[in-house]
């Protein structure tokens, strides 16, 4: 298994919960199971540590890195800025095609909304801010919200879960949508900012009324 292959393994762990918050993350074991070697593995785990999702100490080795509820908020904040920008250059840059792509998504999070599947109505959230990033051709903030997302992705159920927040946020996404598909870059904007502040919002209210899972673990949905 090449480092990439590793890398990639660990990262999908990470952000599916499979590896927790704070477990340390020993070299020869992950070889182990994964059939690589130790080189390989030290790689990726370095590369990880760059993403932000682990955090290598010296003599002490590896761990999944925590995230605070307060960097969580700093972190949907930044991505209210570079992702509002890309919002504007999709609504500039879309195809048609691509443009139906989007409001195929937004269809399938209504539908996974309708039956109950939270779950996967997160996931497609994942992937329709993933494609409006790469529709914006805008290469440093694609760059970025990568390395940010990935970092709070892990726990993005819990504002989804918050009362009626599933319904607002999808009609915040159409108003994304619809703004792209008008060639409206304001609009655009407009509606990604404001969905990624309620987000925020909701997270902050949140961690106000309860602690976060093991005292310092965050989580968002976009």
């Amino acid at each position: 298994m090449t480092e990439r292959n590793v890398y990639d393994a660990l990262h999908d762990a990470i952000v599916r919960s499979e590896l927790s918050p704070g477990e340390h993350l020993v070299e020869e074991e992950i070889a182990e199971r994964l059939g690589a070697s130790r080189g390989a593995v030290r790689a990726a785990l370095v590369r990880l540590s760059h993403d932000g999702l682990v955090v290598r100490e010296p003599n002490r080795g590896a761990r999944v890195r925590r995230i605070s509820i307060d960097e969580a908020i700093e972190i949907v904040e930044a991505r209210t800025a570079l992702e509002s920008l890309a919002a504007g250059y999709a609504a500039l840059r879309r195809t048609d095609d691509e443009a139906r792509e989007l409001v195929a998504l937004i269809a399938e999070m209504q539908r996974l909304q309708a039956d109950g599947e939270l779950l996967g109505m997160s996931e497609c959230n994942g992937t329709l801010h993933r494609r409006i990033l790469e529709i914006s051709r805008h290469g440093v903030a694609i760059e970025v919200c990568s390395r940010l997302r990935s970092q709070v992705v892990r726990f993005q159920f819990r504002t989804v879960l918050a009362p009626g927040r599933s319904t607002r946020s999808i009609a915040e996404h159409v108003a994304i949508v619809s703004a792209i598909g008008d060639r409206d870059r304001e609009a655009a904007e407009l509606g990604m900012r404001t969905h990624l502040s309620r987000v925020a919002a909701v997270l902050a209210e949140l961690a106000s009324r309860e602690p976060a899972p093991n005292g310092s673990q965050a989580a968002v949905i976009g």
